[in-house]
């Protein structure tokens, strides 16, 4: 059974970092797989942050590039999402989501976080 837990998140001022992690168990790792970082404000649909795939190549949404970084640690099962500057825009709850199938920044992908909220006050 693949599961996703997420940790990390909070509240920030404007101009701060943050770092979530996603520790996945029961996803394997094979020669073609994605994983990847969402996030949803209230109102709003869900959208595509960072996707890295089996590859090593990113996708990288506009609206936060040159701001926000994923990675991952295989030996720990685990994927992270680097945010630095943080504006109040960023406020969401965010997701981490995993699939043996590059979906990039759709958010088509099987396998979910709980999610995690990050408050980014001005």
């Amino acid at each position: 059974r693949v599961q996703l837990v997420q940790s990390g998140g909070g509240s920030v001022q404007a101009g701060g970092s943050l770092r979530l992690s996603c520790a996945l168990s029961g996803f394997t790792y094979s020669n073609y797989y994605s994983m990847a970082w969402f996030r949803q404000a209230p109102g709003k649909e869900r959208e595509g942050v960072v996707s890295i795939d089996s590859d090593g190549s990113t996708s990288v949404a506009d609206f936060v590039k040159g701001r926000f970084t994923i990675s991952q640690d295989n030996a720990k099962n685990t994927l992270y999402l680097q945010m630095n500057s943080l504006q109040p825009d960023d406020t969401a709850m965010y997701y981490c989501a995993a699939d043996w199938k590059k979906w990039w920044l759709l958010p088509t992908y099987q396998y979910w976080g709980q999610g995690t909220q990050v408050t980014v006050s001005s």
